[in-house]
C-alpha cells in the first residue's frame, strides 16, 4: 500500500468501541423496562447516538424523553471515551510506523468532537495526527456526501490520487470510492454482515492493523 497521507475513521476502525455501544443499548433500554430483542445493540451501535435513542424510544415505545434519553447515552459514553476505550490491536504500531515513513495523518469522525479527542488521548495515539474534523463541522454524514474526507484532504495538502481512507463502514466505504478515494476496509464485528462486499469493494482489506506488517495481506 503506498501513500502520502492517510485519513482514518475513529470508532470501529482505530477504537473498539462496538461492544461499548452494544452493552450501553441493552443496559440502557432494561433501565428504562424494555426486553431488547436479539441483536438489537449491534443494530444499534451502528447508528448515531441520536438515531440510536430515537430507534429505541420509537421502538420499544419509551417513556422517556427523548433528551432524556440521550442525556443517559451521552453521560455513558464520555464516562467510556475519556477514561477507558482503547485502540484496537496493531493500531499504535502502524501509525507509529506510518509517521516514521512521512506519511501525514487524519481523522474523519462522526463522533462528537469533544469525544473524539478525549478518546485519542485516552488510547495514546492522539499524537500521530494532524487534527481531526466531524461530520458536524462539514454539515453532513458519510453516507450523504464526501466532504468530510474532502476536507481532510484538503487539510493535509494531499490528493485523492495520494491518500487513502481507513473506514469499516461499507456506506462510508462507498462515499469514498464514488469520489476517487483510495480505501482501506477495516474489520469491524459489529458489521460481520457487510464484511463480504466491504472485501469485493474496498482496495485493501485488514482484518487487523497487524497486517499492515504483511505485504501479502495488502496486496
Amino acid at each position: 500500500m503506498r501513500l502520502q497521507s492517510a485519513i482514518f475513521d475513529l470508532d470501529g476502525t482505530l477504537l473498539d468501541t462496538a461492544s461499548f455501544w452494544e452493552q450501553l443499548c441493552l443496559d440502557l433500554l432494561k433501565k428504562y423496562g424494555a426486553d431488547p430483542e436479539p441483536g438489537v445493540g449491534a443494530l444499534v451501535s451502528a447508528m448515531t447516538p441520536k438515531e440510536g435513542a430515537a430507534y429505541c424510544k420509537e421502538h420499544y415505545h419509551l417513556t422517556a424523553s427523548l433528551e432524556e434519553i440521550l442525556g443517559e447515552v451521552s453521560s455513558g459514553a464520555a464516562d467510556f471515551y475519556c477514561h477507558r476505550v482503547q485502540a484496537k490491536p496493531g493500531v499504535d504500531k502502524a501509525l507509529s510506523l506510518l509517521k516514521m515513513e512521512g506519511v501525514w495523518m487524519y481523522v474523519a469522525t462522526s463522533t462528537d468532537r469533544r469525544l473524539a479527542e478525549a478518546a485519542l488521548r485516552c488510547a495514546g495515539i492522539d499524537g500521530y495526527f494532524r487534527g481531526l474534523i466531524t461530520c458536524a463541522d462539514v454539515g453532513a454524514q458519510k453516507e450523504d456526501s464526501p466532504a468530510i474526507y474532502e476536507g481532510a484532504m484538503r487539510r493535509l495538502q494531499s490528493s485523492k490520487r495520494d491518500t487513502v481512507v481507513f473506514e469499516d463502514s461499507l456506506a462510508a466505504i462507498r462515499t469514498a470510492k464514488a469520489a476517487g478515494f483510495r480505501v482501506a476496509g477495516v474489520y469491524n464485528p459489529a458489521a460481520e454482515a457487510d464484511q463480504a462486499a466491504i472485501q469485493a469493494e474496498a482496495d485493501y482489506y485488514l482484518r487487523s492493523f497487524e497486517e499492515m506488517f504483511d505485504t501479502t495481506a495488502m496486496g
